[in-house]
């Protein structure tokens, strides 16, 4: 049974007499381990009619390109092969998601949908719910702890979440159950997936394809691999980029390809010490980020962050700046910082650069720009285009953490007035910096 905490009514329809029960699959982009998906069957199921699943593949999505959405469909094509062994028909559809979902509703008596948290993507929800003459219901199926659960309001920090998630860790840290299909569709029946090659897209072919394969199986390699070698070393090895301890499970978090619940099982199932120290990091900070961009309107924009890193920042706006980049030169890792070049070349290449590198990145940004929001308004740019895992709630925080969001002022200095600072002798203290930038030298 899925919690009723999840399950939130987005208008307030009759109930229709339909041909089916729709889930318009959109962020939860998975056939395993998805509330809204299991929610959908259990309401088919009580009135024994099919589930229909739909997608809408929007060529026009906000700054998503070639290397987005080959990934996404690579994980797309995954789950129609997955949904068609349920008796499940898996209909994807080029066209804006919201109109996509109306169609299909038409003929539905129930729609159901997964939760998003991006300003457009409640904005496509809404508009479904204003559209379709039933009912529809989202289910939140992106978090451990359904977000209004965890806090009713903006939090500060980490420190100030931390407490009110764990207390309610416990509830929602459950798999859900996976339900038989009482009206399968018969093999000859379920429309294929339809999934298109990226090829006859016309989306932005400047990126291509990164370096990491699409889809929940890949997801789940991933989530082995980490879990029986890497998570031993994580706590110890993880702000070292030239140790391959970390889990690589962003992107797929990000698309919604693996649930952050069946992660957060399998790591906390190992038994390991380092254990607590991931989950920290998957749960607490995640969905941190996400209680940002659900309580703070101005989280993609120099706006949302605190007056005071907002004051500081302005109190040293005209201080004077050794270096300035332009976008293009960042784009194209052409500083004199070895180290900051290596990470911006990860990210470019690869399509994920490693963390503790990402936070330097931030730094540096900031402080070759001529204004703090120049240099905002650059990060995002980059972060967006090139991370996989990019135009997501970690995504937006972790650029505004770079300015003091979920921070504290630190010593004032130049530039960075009381924003915490990071220079290249932090790194060398760190790791072996220099192996770091050998691994991701300069295009010759």
């Amino acid at each position: 049974m899925v919690q009723p905490e999840r399950i939130s009514p987005l208008n307030g329809r009759e109930a229709v007499a339909g041909e089916y029960v729709l889930y318009w699959m959109q962020s939860s982009q998975r056939a395993g381990e998805n509330p809204a998906l299991e929610y959908s069957v259990e309401r088919a199921n009580s009135i024994n009619k099919p589930v229909y699943v739909c997608f809408g593949l929007d060529v026009s999505y906000p700054e998503a390109n070639r290397r987005s959405f080959a990934f996404m469909l690579e994980g797309l094509r995954e789950t129609g092969e997955d949904l068609k062994v349920r008796g499940i028909p898996f209909f994807v559809r080029e066209g804006p998601p919201y109109e996509v979902a109306a169609a299909f509703g038409e003929a539905a008596c129930l729609v159901v949908t997964d939760r998003g948290y991006l300003r457009h993507l409640n904005a496509w929800r809404e508009r479904v719910a204003a559209a379709v003459p039933c009912p529809v219901i989202t289910v939140e199926s992106g978090v451990v702890v359904p977000v209004e659960v965890a806090s009713g309001k903006e939090e500060w920090s980490a420190a100030t979440f931390r407490p009110k998630i764990l207390r309610q860790l416990e509830t929602y840290l459950i798999p859900v159950k996976e339900r038989q299909v009482n009206v399968p569709l018969q093999p000859d029946e379920v429309a294929d997936a339809g999934v298109p090659a990226v090829d006859r897209l016309l989306v932005d072919g400047s990126v291509p394809a990164g370096m990491f394969a699409g889809g929940t199986a890949e997801a789940r390699r991933h989530l082995g691999i980490f879990c029986s070698e890497r998570l031993s070393a994580y706590e110890d090895g993880r702000n070292d980029p030239n140790r391959d301890v970390l889990s690589d499970l962003s992107p797929y978090l990000h698309f919604g390809q693996i649930s952050p619940v069946e992660i957060a099982l399998a790591v906390r199932a190992t038994g390991m010490p380092a254990a607590r120290a991931y989950l920290e990091e998957a749960i607490v900070r995640r969905e941190l980020a996400v209680n940002f961009v659900r309580y703070n309107p101005g989280y993609d924009a120099y706006d949302g962050l605190p007056q005071w890193a907002k004051q500081t920042l302005a109190d040293h706006a005209r201080d004077q700046r050794e270096y300035i980049y332009t976008l293009r030169e960042l784009e194209e890792g052409r500083t004199h910082d070895q180290y900051w070049n290596a990470a911006q070349r990860q990210m470019v290449v690869t399509g994920k650069m490693h963390g503790y590198m990402r936070m330097y990145w931030g730094k540096k940004i900031l402080e070759w720009s001529e204004t703090p929001e120049d240099a905002y308004r650059a990060a995002l740019y980059l972060n967006n285009r090139y991370e996989i895992d990019g135009r997501n709630p970690n995504g937006y925080a972790g650029v505004a953490w770079c300015f003091g969001k979920h921070d504290r002022p630190w010593k004032e200095r130049a530039i960075f007035g009381k924003i915490r600072y990071m220079n290249a002798n932090g790194l060398k203290r760190k790791f072996d910096a220099d192996r770091y930038a050998e691994t991701f030298p300069p295009e010759t």
